[in-house]
């Protein structure tokens, strides 16, 4: 009924896509497919802001829960899994719904991963021992120096982009950012229509504010602590991402309290500002206000049609 016909709700952290997603499966028989990268992990829950149990029940999602903290994860598998789980969605006759605000993962599903060339083994295992003699900040200051663009977009922990970007420059000779902008939004797997989720920019901030106080007050410390005591090192690259980061400059005794929730807040103020700058690029996202869920059914009634 709806083949190859798929659903994208994206936005910023804080506006509402599940809530948004949740509405629209329920009126369309969907299912959602979760599109953040932090979700993906398991015992990450309140800082990650995964579906509790209520939503859950309203809707099924696919996608939460499926990775340890400490394995490695990327845009690739993600399509995969993601793709895999449209299939199986596809299958029962129901209407896939991607929900996050993870763009590249949505980009890398939606269009694939670019690669003009094959891997070089070579070059990656060059790569990695350099890598291991010589550490992450070696290598994440010679990617600075050939392609400063992809390097401010990547953690320097997180040492599988590092590699893999230097990699394609050292075959290619171009910088990986300079692909990427090649590639974005070209032909997609799927015919999709994409909703943005937006409102005014200081309502928003004032919504995120209240949003880690209520993670505060649901146990985003202890959460922290939990994964510490199970044995996940807090320089992990999912505990270095926003709220676990900053639970974890106060374990460590780097900052006070007071200190680590403000950086959380203006953090991930900050955060969603580049949501908006990342998906403001793609022309073909319908912007709506939270609540403006009746609009988006007639959409969806007309697109499926």
């Amino acid at each position: 009924m709806f083949h190859k016909k798929i659903i994208v709700i994206c936005g910023p952290t804080g506006i509402g896509k599940t809530a948004f997603a949740i509405g629209l499966a329920n009126r369309f028989d969907g299912e959602i497919i979760g599109a953040d990268s932090m979700q993906i992990y398991k015992y990450m829950d309140i800082g990650t802001a995964k579906p509790d149990k209520e939503e859950k029940r309203q809707a099924r999602h696919h996608l939460v829960d499926i990775a340890e903290p400490d394995e490695n994860f990327d845009a690739g598998l993600y399509a995969s899994a993601a793709d895999s789980a449209i299939q199986d969605i596809f299958s029962r006759g129901k209407l896939p719904i991607v929900a996050g605000g993870t763009g590249f993962y949505i980009q890398a599903l939606l269009y694939g991963l670019f690669r003009s060339k094959p891997a070089d083994a070579a070059v990656l295992e060059h790569l990695t021992s350099e890598l291991e003699e010589k550490g992450n900040k070696h290598l994440y200051d010679r990617l600075l120096q050939c392609d400063p663009e992809a390097a401010n977009k990547i953690h320097p922990n997180d040492t599988f982009r590092v590699i893999r970007a230097l990699e394609v420059f050292e075959i290619t000779k171009i910088p990986i950012s300079q692909q990427q902008k090649s590639h974005e939004f070209k032909k997609q797997k799927f015919k999709t229509l994409k909703f943005g989720l937006t409102m005014e920019r200081e309502k928003l901030y004032q919504r995120i504010n209240k949003r880690v106080d209520m993670m505060l007050d649901q146990g985003l410390l202890k959460e922290v602590e939990s994964l510490h005591n199970k044995g996940y090192s807090l320089d992990l690259k999912p505990m270095q991402s926003i709220g676990y980061k900053h639970m974890g400059l106060f374990l460590k005794g780097e900052v006070d309290w007071e200190e680590a929730v403000r950086l959380l807040k203006r953090d991930t103020r900050r955060y969603a500002k580049r949501q908006f700058t990342w998906f403001n690029k793609d022309k073909e996202i319908v912007w709506l206000e939270p609540d403006q869920i009746e609009p988006a059914v007639d959409l969806v009634k007309n697109f499926l049609t």
